[in-house]
């Protein structure tokens, strides 16, 4: 089979079709969303412009509305790669401060979601009582509770990495508690039956079939948590007014109307939670590749 046909029936021909129709249309609305202010600022000047001079200017304007994707590009180049990474003008320096909080969030939320669902699944009481304020936690915005959740913590003299942590915590365990739950319950009553056939108790009906058979509802929400978890470390920044992290990059870049660092911030940020999933698929795939799963 030529190279040619392998990308063309796999997954690259197609990503690659998506991403340039997306490159072209950011291209498009640059120059749509610049062209007020550069007119404006011709007409105020009585300077003689045309279609190809508006379109250059549109996609190098230093502050504009919607910056092309090559300065974001080079804003990128400047602050990844030609920066130490202990420089606190590096993303790389900002992105770690964010992980950390994220992890730390993430092992947190997973660790209540895991109990909450054991507790769900084995006591009723639970199951009725806990069950809907485990769902109606959710509905509550979480740019409303991060300030209360950080002004709560900094008057118990809890500062710094801790309450982000808080914060993803609250957002990624609701999707581990709801998938660990499905995947709990997902043996079927003939496998119950069995088991009990066999005078199982109940925690070997637990350990040798309810968590097996969860492992995959655990991995698919695991992989929903950890993005939602960087989501919750970057919100939690916002209301602290911190001087490192994405979230402190996206502060300085609106006190200032540097866009360019905003879309620099929020790509690398992009980036940061794509590499969080994969090193989350990652792992399952090892996990269920030792368990016997064919993935």
């Amino acid at each position: 089979m030529s190279l040619w046909h392998r990308l063309y029936h796999g997954k690259t021909i197609p990503v690659l079709a998506v991403v340039l129709s997306l490159v072209v249309i950011w291209y498009a609305g640059a120059v749509y969303l610049n062209k007020d202010t550069l007119i404006s600022n011709y007409e105020r000047n009585n300077v003689t412009w045309y279609t190809g001079k508006l379109i250059d200017d549109a996609w190098s304007m230093e502050r504009p509305i919607l910056p092309a994707p090559h300065q974001i590009a080079v804003e990128i180049n400047k602050t990844v790669f030609q920066k130490k990474i202990t420089s606190k003008r590096s993303l790389v320096y900002h992105a770690w401060i964010t992980t950390s909080a994220t992890l730390l969030g993430f092992a947190m939320g997973g660790v209540l979601g895991i109990l909450l669902a054991v507790g769900i699944v084995h006591v009723r009481t639970l199951d009725r009582s806990l069950m809907p304020w485990v769902i109606a936690s959710q509905t509550i915005p979480i740019l409303a509770i991060a300030p209360m959740i950080i002004v709560v913590l900094g008057n118990m003299g809890i500062t710094g990495l801790l309450p982000k942590s808080i914060i993803s915590m609250y957002l990624c365990f609701f999707p581990i508690t709801i998938g660990m739950v499905k995947g709990l319950r997902s043996p079927d009553v003939l496998q119950l039956d069995l088991m009990r056939t066999y005078s199982a108790s109940t925690s070997q009906i637990f350990w040798k079939l309810r968590v097996p058979a969860s492992i995959p509802f655990l991995f698919a929400s695991l992989k929903v948590a950890v993005a939602i978890s960087l989501v919750g470390a970057i919100v939690g920044e916002l209301p602290t007014g911190a001087v490192a992290g994405i979230g402190a990059r996206l502060l300085s870049g609106s006190y200032y109307g540097q866009t360019i660092q905003i879309w620099s911030a929020l790509i690398v940020a992009s980036v940061l939670g794509m590499l969080l999933v994969y090193a989350a698929g990652v792992i399952e795939k090892l996990v269920m590749t030792r368990m016997g799963y064919r993935i």
